[in-house]
């Protein structure tokens, strides 16, 4: 299994995308799965919390991490056992990143919550898509999809750079899980 992670406007779905287009053409197996999505419970989730701006920090954790049992038992461990290589665009060091770091919430909870949500399941490979925030939160104004799970680019720059360095802190202690890149040159050199 391979995630990506990283900041808003980072380029997670984008690369996410292009990794699995390339590996479908080289004939590689591959299924494409996004967090919070990629089942009707998660997809639920992502149109409520983008409507809903009431939602408390440990009520937020409970409703992704409620998602995400859904996604690994439903799509992601049938992928696997039938010999898929899964890509995430998100997956539970987002949840560490964003509830963690950003909303100040128990790490050691979240770990336990991540860990029963998923049945133990960790990525292979975490790819983070490291942008200056200010920079990210630029390029997810642009965008015109709905890519954000909910309005977290309105949320104070002070919180961003808390996400930010939520991310390097997870890649430094897990540097065999983890590859950085800088994701502010053009996409082909991403």
């Amino acid at each position: 299994m391979i995630t990506f992670e990283g900041s808003e406007g980072s380029g997670k779905s984008t690369h996410a995308a292009r990794l699995e287009a390339r590996l479908r053409e080289a004939g590689v197996p591959v299924l494409l799965v996004r967090e919070p999505g990629s089942t009707e419970l998660g997809q639920y989730l992502r149109e409520w919390l983008k409507r809903e701006k009431t939602t408390v920090p440990l009520a937020e954790l409970f409703l992704f991490e409620a998602a995400r049992a859904q996604l690994v038992q439903d799509v992601i461990r049938p992928a696997l056992k039938s010999g898929k290589v899964v890509v995430a665009d998100r997956f539970t060091d987002s949840t560490l990143a964003y509830q963690g770091f950003g909303r100040g919430l128990d790490i050691g909870l979240i770990r336990r919550l991540n860990d029963a949500a998923t049945a133990g399941l960790v990525p292979d490979v975490t790819i983070l898509l490291d942008v200056p925030v200010v920079a990210g939160l630029e390029r997810a104004a642009n965008r015109s999809d709905d890519a954000g799970s909910r309005k977290f680019e309105d949320l104070p720059v002070e919180f961003h750079e808390k996400v930010a360095a939520g991310f390097r802190a997870l890649a430094a202690k897990e540097r065999k899980r983890w590859l950085v890149v800088d994701s502010t040159r053009d996409q082909d050199a991403v």
